[in-house]
């Protein structure tokens, strides 16, 4: 709020807050097509290689699959049963057909899944059950479609396992005899549990992060919403102070300086004391100005040396200063009077500044538009739920010309509002015009539309 100065932009501040965790998260998120990238303060050259190799999945995994291709595919060929089958024509056909989906196992690890397992189960039913080599990339197929792949996808994904563990062993049998079997249907399953267990940890570990980024970044956006909000709500509070003080002090500076004009041949002590109002009036003014506006100056050697910034420490003015308004308007040459009913008690600062300043303004309009000679009265009423302010003249209400700029009435509303209360403006009958405000105690039950 303005008491602790001006809402600092947050943008700026952004980087070094993030952990690590989070900020190497943000920046794998990055896409492609974007501009130039720039890495907050504290990330290394690993960090920086993590968000490369992820922004290119693909180009990483085909470089990687390609490698993997020319060291399984000749392993295969070297190791295969050629008893079985052609082994110079066949075994590294079915490696280059097992490894090259993997270039797919994160761009699309389904499809590339998909693929791995079709070649695997064909090379068992009509090749050979004989576990070459390249039979490794199921498992590099089952983790890559656990970790990246939607939920069905992996579930269905270690159910094939599960059942190519089974389709092994009925085509083994007659290879080997039943124990063997066996055990190698259970290292099968156990080595695919295991691959599918750890893929699941990994998947859960990268959702969690992913999470947390989520919530920072969405609660940073509000973050940043509530600061903009505040400093629109700021920036209308100021604005409807310096109207209050401007239009009010030079509303009066100008109808003494009009008076005392037309006083000062026929009656120079009159026009003294017109031009003795128009300074008290600039005084209090300049000295409101200054208390408005002292709190947005950030002064860093006076908050280092514990000094007070000039300005800043002067009371606002509550209702009990009402007496003083109403003085300083009748100095101006309006008949105001003042009528108060009720047991007055203590409000709170806001309440207290809200029913002084739809006062000022009120009695401003007086000045400006009520025309020559008004009479105003101030009326004060304290209820058991509220305060009532009501402030009536008898100049030329509806009649009277205006150039429709003011703020001065949508001011009043707003500050009713914020307490809960109510404004209506508009001419007398009869004559004249009248505004009223109803503003609640806060903790007590009332009704602001309460008319009397």
């Amino acid at each position: 709020m303005l008491g602790h100065g001006c809402i600092p932009n947050t943008s700026r501040a952004r980087p070094h807050l993030e952990s690590d965790a989070s900020r190497r998260r943000l920046l794998l998120r990055t896409d492609d097509a974007g501009p130039a990238r720039t890495y907050p303060r504290g990330v290394n050259t690993w960090d920086r290689l993590l968000a490369w190799e992820e922004r290119h999945r693909f180009l990483v995994d085909l470089v990687g699959a390609l490698a993997l291709m020319l060291v399984v595919a000749p392993a295969t060929t070297l190791l295969s049963q050629s008893t079985v089958y052609d082994a110079q024509r066949v075994s590294g056909w079915l490696g280059v057909l097992l490894i090259a989906p993997l270039a797919w196992r994160r761009v699309a690890p389904t499809a590339s899944c998909a693929a791995v397992y079709t070649v695997a189960l064909i090379q068992m039913l009509f090749i050979t059950p004989v576990a070459l080599p390249a039979d490794l990339v199921v498992l590099i197929a089952l983790y890559s479609v656990t970790v990246h792949g939607p939920r069905w996808a992996h579930r269905v994904a270690i159910g094939g396992a599960l059942v190519g563990a089974i389709v092994l062993m009925a085509a083994s049998r007659p290879l080997a005899d039943p124990v063997a079997t066996l055990a190698i249907g259970a290292f099968t399953m156990t080595l695919s549990l295991a691959v599918w267990s750890f893929g699941l940890a990994r998947r859960s570990r990268r959702e969690t992060i992913e999470a947390l980024v989520d919530r920072a970044q969405r609660l940073e956006t509000e973050r940043d919403q509530q600061a903009r909000l505040a400093t629109a709500a700021e920036r209308a509070r100021i604005a409807r102070e310096m109207h209050d003080i401007v239009a009010h002090s030079l509303t009066v500076m100008i109808a003494q300086a009009d008076g005392g004009r037309y006083a000062a041949d026929a009656d120079p002590p009159a026009a003294t004391r017109a031009l003795s109002t128009i300074a008290e009036t600039g005084r209090a003014a300049l000295t409101d100005m200054r208390r408005l506006l002292g709190v947005l100056r950030d002064d860093p050697a006076s908050q280092r040396d514990d000094r007070p910034v000039l300005g800043t420490t002067a009371p606002q003015p509550a209702a009990d200063d009402l007496e003083s308004l109403v003085e300083q308007v009748r100095a101006s040459g309006v008949q105001v009077s003042m009528v108060r009913m009720g047991t007055p008690r203590a409000l709170p600062p806001g309440v207290g500044l809200t029913v002084y300043r739809i006062a000022q303004e009120a009695l401003t309009n007086v000045l400006k538009h009520a025309g020559p000679e008004p009479v105003a009265t101030v009326m004060v009423q304290w209820r058991p739920d509220g305060i009532t302010l009501e402030i009536t003249d008898d100049g030329r209400g509806a009649s009277a010309d205006s150039d429709g700029l003011g703020q001065g009435l949508r001011g009043m509303a707003e500050r009713a509002t914020m307490f809960g209360g109510s404004v209506t403006a508009g001419p007398r009958p009869g004559g004249g015009f009248r505004v009223r405000a109803v503003i609640p105690t806060p903790g007590q039950n009332h009704d602001p539309q309460e008319t009397p």
